[in-house]
């Protein structure tokens, strides 16, 4: 089965002081394109995270962020004293000694740094359990994934059965198709040729090897069984987006020669329908992971 590019994953870990929310979301892309947004304290494990994402998501704009809110009576903030008693030192160095020592502190407060965030040292068991919150935003995301790609696999099975059956339309133009041609080639040739000698054993030979140029068969051939390796592909258990793009190519590919040699209408006009199927399939296909 097929997975879709897009999706959203969330998990929540509650600890004694802290609530953390992970969020991760996908869209589509050519490659993995990893974005991590953490609070500092855990900048050090972002090479860890980046590696579980690589491994897990494999292809895709990823977009990792984790959320820290604090819910106990403890604060990783703590006031700078001896920065905020310099900066009181100072002012009463440039104003009056008179102005009340509150509203001097309210000043220094709001003065950078006046607040420090202490260096939280990240405990084993902490960093375990959210490591595991990652891992369920992602498994979530997958989920979604899987989801979004039962509907784009049935999207793409009902296009690409559309062209199979339009390809299964062209036998039927085949002989007047032939017989058109021949008659087109003759009249010319009576019109040009009428009042001047020529080989008719060579004419005959020039015309049965325009008429071969002309033949759709092999492109029939191959249109109908690049059907069939596009379906097999979508059933199969890999990551498959990409080798889908290819075979689309070689799908338009066969297509556009059996247009440009159809030299009739009504194939035409099938040709035609043809293609429009395999452009909703490519914008499909884009986001097939």
């Amino acid at each position: 089965m097929i997975q879709s590019m897009t999706g959203f994953g969330r998990a929540v870990l509650m600890l004694p002081q802290k609530k953390i929310t992970v969020e991760v979301k996908s869209l589509n892309s050519k490659q993995l394109d990893v974005s991590i947004r953490i609070p500092s304290v855990y900048k050090e494990k972002e090479l860890s995270i980046r590696s579980f994402l690589s491994s897990s998501l494999r292809r895709g704009k990823i977009e990792l962020s984790v959320f820290v809110e604090n819910i106990g009576s403890e604060s990783t903030y703590k006031i700078n004293k001896d920065l905020v008693e310099a900066y009181i030192k100072s002012l009463q160095e440039f104003g009056d000694n008179m102005v009340p020592h509150g509203e001097l502190l309210a000043i220094a407060m709001k003065l950078p740094d006046a607040m420090k965030l202490e260096r939280e040292e990240i405990e084993k068991e902490e960093w375990d359990a959210i490591m595991k919150t990652i891992g369920e935003a992602v498994e979530a995301l997958i989920d979604y994934r899987k989801a979004e790609g039962l509907s784009l696999e049935k999207d793409l099975k009902m296009q690409i059965q559309a062209i199979d059956s339009l390809h299964d339309q062209v036998p039927k133009y085949e002989q007047e198709r032939i017989e058109t041609i021949k008659e087109r080639i003759s009249t010319k040739l009576n019109d040009v040729l009428e009042s001047v000698d020529f080989d008719r054993d060579r004419l005959e030979q020039e015309m049965i090897y325009f008429i071969e140029k002309l033949d759709i068969s092999e492109e029939k051939v191959r249109l109908k069984n690049h059907c069939v390796y596009f379906i097999e592909t979508i059933n199969s258990q890999d990551n498959n987006g990409k080798k889908l793009g290819f075979i689309l190519q070689e799908l338009g590919r066969e297509i556009n020669t059996m247009g440009s040699k159809a030299n009739h209408s009504e194939i035409q006009k099938l040709v035609v329908q043809m293609k429009d199927s395999l452009e909703k399939i490519k914008e499909q296909v884009l986001n097939v992971l």
